[in-house]
């Protein structure tokens, strides 16, 4: 069990404290960045790619919307949750197409076990932007506190199809696939 609560934390910091990023599904650099992702072996050229996608992804035209989001960051980091999830409140509200402002309020409503809004903020995030990992395997963690196995394991292998480098995601699934099959015996 410690070793579930540790990998979980590990998780949860790593998702919650990513780079921005706004959903600009339409942009033509993504495709080819996320089939590099997918195809490559190699953890370096994936890290790259990953990293460049989060740079598209974090453009925005709005630079209060950024300041917004770098404060609500901060106050994750602090471990003040309710100020963060006001922070992400006014991020959504003033962009409403902006996918990382729905994952990151769902990070905080996730931090404050407020889980059917962090499952509803997550859906929005994916509505703008399909192939948010990070945001899946957010999901993924949401259902594992609503003991929701199934739905979680669902989560992080549809992140996994996206991103298969997420190495604390396939850990956590292959711990899942384990208990599941264990559960069924």
């Amino acid at each position: 069990m410690n070793r579930l609560v540790l990998l979980l934390s590990a998780l949860v910091a790593a998702l919650a404290f990513a780079q921005p990023a706004v959903g600009r599904p339409d942009d033509a650099r993504l495709d080819t960045l996320f089939q590099l992702l997918q195809g490559t072996r190699d953890d370096a050229v994936a890290q790259r790619a990953e990293a460049e996608i989060w740079s598209i992804w974090l453009e925005h035209p709005g630079g209060d919307v950024l300041d917004l989001m770098k404060e609500g960051v901060r106050n994750l980091h602090a471990e003040r949750f309710e100020q963060a999830l006001a922070d992400f409140d006014r991020v959504v509200a003033t962009a409403p197409d902006y996918a990382e402002g729905w994952n990151k309020r769902a990070n905080a409503h996730y931090l404050l076990g407020h889980y059917d809004a962090a499952v509803a903020d997550i859906r929005t995030a994916l509505s703008l932007e399909p192939r948010h990992f990070a945001a899946l395997a957010g999901l993924g963690l949401v259902y594992l506190a609503l003991d929701r196995p199934d739905g979680a394991l669902k989560a992080f292998e549809g992140a996994l199809a996206i991103n298969p480098h997420l190495k604390g995601v396939r850990a956590q699934a292959a711990d899942l696939r384990t208990a599941l099959l264990g559960d069924a015996l």
